[in-house]
């Protein structure tokens, strides 16, 4: 199992609550808020007890967090997740990064956690049958629940402990009782669903909606990725490589795709859509085996959530609605972890909201809020069994004769690429992210191999944005689209591209520059005719992308700004043309 490694010495002779919790110098020096919160979830003031607050200070504490948070020179603060648990953002006493420690409910002083769980697996043991039929995780939780009630429920608890439990339980040998009082018994039913059920040591940072990647690079600590504080180093340890294997093994069948020495590479989803890769041993993996945990979002960010974090502007929004909504063919690019899927799920609410969408994917990260949505999923084939494999290759194919209004991809990476612009050609409007930083290079792994897009199809690609994680001028990490580009045309002659870019970020002042004002190609040249603006007044659609812009700034002061409500308003200003 995991360890945990506190970023700061516990005081044996710190003082305690004694025996009235909320009599004791601590309880009376916590924000009012916090004190709460202690009468709720006792264990969050046992937490407090070994911090030491004479030297740290008493922990801020946050019902909600801020970006502003993440602006502070020092960070001491406590903040609650879903589940009855809090997390402790403190600096690290050395310098490095801060600390994200998960407060869970703990046993009593004295009480062997591994002995405990270790007996109580024991004893479910003539209950599993139970578990049959059990589809999901709350499934399996309900049922694990509603044993422990039972099993518990015949024995009494009194001074002196369960002494029936204790009977039924403790070997001979045993002096100490398993479970102490009231209190213990709900952290064993809280230990028991976060072990058997959930994700053992990952359940706090599974359940924190602030995480963003969870990454465990072999032995020593798991470090995260989060939306406020960046990059955390957690109290979580391992510091033994066989139980480090035990636990990837773990979770590995956990999710139904277990690793072997023989295949010891894994991709796949957890039960709520977070992608996982797992490399499984020290013989491909010098410092132990890894995870990485990239968190899916149960609702995505919308297009509002992105303008206020400053990742494009309301020009930019509105332009890249009229691309959408007039069918452009739009990729999304950039590097590792800069946004694409993001920000791809946060355009897809300006597709109309009548068009049927089929969506292609290796693991289900695309979210669409339209009712005529298909989502298909790539299969690896089964070992010993060739051919049963189902690749982005064929699921392309197939949603050409599905007749869609708009194919969205996850990545292109290989062969799909051609199937993606042949779709082009025949009238399918495609949207996509894809790995390069640039223009050029996107131009040039889509003309090499292996997708060998022929040079005279990638006109069909119309909008091209570079999303890309960069150092803001604060010093903080950020994900801005750095710009946005205009494919023109290819000229054989020359073999050459061209391409305009209409909008770019500023790096010096965090602003955007609309470099297309009344320069647009695809605005005056493809779009006014589609809005049924004469040649002459084609630039009246300059009008129409700043009035788009002012609806969208007026919407993002409503409190309509989540994904389904903001898609939900767009799609009734669609159908009464007026967006």
């Amino acid at each position: 199992m995991a360890i945990l490694e506190l970023p700061y010495e516990v005081d044996p002779n710190q003082e305690k609550h004694g025996g009235d919790p909320y009599n004791c110098t601590l309880y009376k020096m916590l924000p009012s808020k916090m004190q709460e919160q202690t009468k709720q979830f006792l264990y969050l003031l046992e937490y407090l007890h070994l911090v030491p607050v004479e030297t740290i200070g008493v922990p801020e504490y946050h019902e909600v967090l801020s970006k502003a948070l993440g602006d502070k020179e020092s960070f001491n603060l406590i903040y609650p997740v879903n589940g009855g648990l809090f997390i402790h953002i403190l600096d690290d006493p050395e310098g490095g990064r801060a600390y994200y420690v998960a407060v869970e409910p703990k046993f009593s002083q004295g009480v062997n956690t591994d002995e405990v769980l270790r007996r109580v697996e024991i004893e479910l043991l003539d209950y599993a049958m139970e578990f049959e039929g059990t589809e999901t995780a709350e499934d399996q939780r309900q049922v694990l629940v509603g044993i422990l009630d039972r099993l518990f429920s015949k024995y009494s608890f009194d001074d002196s402990g369960m002494k029936g439990l204790i009977k039924k339980l403790i070997r001979k040998t045993a002096v100490k009782p398993i479970v102490g009082n009231d209190a213990d018994l709900q952290v064993l039913k809280y230990m028991m669903t976060r072990d058997k059920i959930g994700m053992g040591i990952l359940e706090p940072l599974i359940l924190d909606t602030n995480i963003e990647d969870i990454s465990c690079s072999g032995l020593g600590s798991l470090f995260i990725e989060h939306k406020i504080f960046d990059s955390l180093r957690t109290a979580a340890a391992f510091e033994n490589m066989a139980e480090l294997d035990e636990f990837v093994l773990r979770l590995s069948e956990r999710i139904k795709k277990p690793v072997t020495f023989r295949n010891p590479i894994v991709d796949a989803s957890l039960p709520d859509g977070s992608r996982i890769n797992i490399v499984y041993g020290e013989d491909v993996s010098k410092r132990g085996s890894n995870f990485t945990i990239r968190k899916f979002a149960e609702q995505p960010m919308s297009i509002v959530d992105l303008l206020k974090f400053g990742s494009l502007d309301y020009m930019m929004a509105s332009y890249m609605s009229m691309m959408i909504g007039a069918g452009m063919n739009v990729f999304v690019s950039g590097e590792t972890a800069s946004g694409k899927t993001t920000l791809l799920n946060a355009l897809n609410c300006f597709i109309a909201p009548d068009a049927k969408i089929v969506s292609i994917e290796d693991t289900a990260e695309l979210q669409v809020p339209h009712p005529n949505w298909t989502q298909e999923l790539t299969r690896q084939p089964k070992p010993g069994e060739d051919g049963s494999g189902v690749g982005m290759f064929d699921l392309l194919k197939a949603a050409l004769r599905q007749r869609p209004n708009e194919i969205l991809i996850g990545e292109i990476r290989g062969e799909e690429g051609l199937i993606a612009f042949g779709a082009m050609q025949t009238g399918h409007a495609v949207m996509a992210t894809f790995h390069a930083s640039t223009v050029e290079k996107l131009i040039q792994r889509l003309t090499g191999s292996p997708i060998n897009v022929p040079k005279t199809y990638v006109e069909n690609l119309n909008v091209i944005v570079i999303q890309t994680a960069v150092e803001l001028p604060n010093g903080k990490l950020g994900r801005r689209a750095v710009s946005i580009s205009e494919i023109i045309g290819y000229d054989s002659a020359n073999d050459a591209f061209s391409f305009v870019e209409v909008f770019h970020w500023d790096p010096v002042h965090d602003k955007f520059e609309f470099l297309g004002d009344m320069n647009s190609f695809l605005l005056e040249e493809r779009i006014a005719p589609m809005k049924g603006i004469p040649p002459n007044k084609k630039r009246q659609i300059y009008a129409m992308l700043k009035r788009r812009a002012r609806i969208l700034e007026k919407l993002s002061q409503t409190d309509k700004t989540d994904f389904i409500e903001f898609y939900k308003v767009i799609a009734k200003a669609q159908r009464q043309g007026i967006f």
